[in-house]
């Protein structure tokens, strides 16, 4: 049987703007099995990142309902959606989001520190960052490390409490073509060996057709294509 870690139903999302009401999102379905990638792609301003900060618990929607891993977000207080995204939920920016005055090791580190995980924790982050490539890179600090290192980083952060989500949104706009394919290659390997769902945002045809489906957002509205159809 088929389980879906990521459902979104009827999800909607408005905003006040000078008295008017102005939709952002609209009749938002979205369902996603266990191991599968999804890319959401769409001009910017249709919605992608919305959706993103929706099925993260980052912001709640104004109508409809996202449940992750059967848990519906909305009947979680902050904390509680705080808690659920430490425990299910990785995450890699664009801007990758480093701490600058940690090392690339207690940056990788920090999720498993805040989800309460301490015991541990350097070596499962040491492993990590060794197999994104840092190996020699465990004390240098985010300005030491070129974008492709930081990226890695970012990656390694993501995956090192080993998520049952990974939400990505750009990851490769900050990167040149051969080191943005180089991390997604990553990305995609860290996902198949931990079986993570994956919902990705990007601009980037060709990194959209490396996913299962590709949905397009288009004024706030998705489409998504039929469970199984090719990407």
């Amino acid at each position: 049987m088929t389980v879906d870690v990521i459902v979104a139903q009827d999800l909607g999302k408005t905003v006040a703007d000078v008295g008017e009401a102005i939709t952002i999102l609209a009749d938002v379905q979205l369902r996603v099995p266990k191991g599968q990638s999804v890319a959401v792609t769409g001009a910017s301003g249709s919605g992608k990142s919305t959706l993103l900060a929706l099925l993260a618990g980052l912001d709640l929607p104004s109508t409809g309902r996202v449940l992750i891993d059967g848990v519906d977000l909305a009947s979680l207080d902050e904390n509680g959606r705080a808690d659920l995204r430490a425990q299910k939920i990785g995450f890699v920016f664009q801007n990758f989001q480093l701490i600058e005055h940690y090392s690339a090791l207690e940056n990788v580190m920090l999720p498993l520190e805040i989800a309460g995980r301490s015991h541990g924790a350097a070596d499962l982050a040491t492993q990590l960052l060794h197999a994104v490539g840092l190996g020699q890179r465990l004390h240098h600090r985010p300005a030491l490390l070129s974008g492709g290192e930081q990226q890695r980083v970012a990656l390694a952060r993501a995956f090192v409490g080993r998520p049952r989500v990974v939400l990505a949104d750009e990851p490769t706009g900050n990167l040149d073509a051969a080191t943005g394919a180089r991390i997604m290659d990553l990305m995609f390997g860290l996902c198949a060996e931990s079986e993570a769902t994956l919902v990705l945002v990007t601009h980037d045809p060709a990194l959209a057709a490396r996913c299962d489906r590709i949905c397009t957002m288009h004024a706030g509205r998705l489409s998504v294509p039929p469970q199984g159809a090719a990407a």
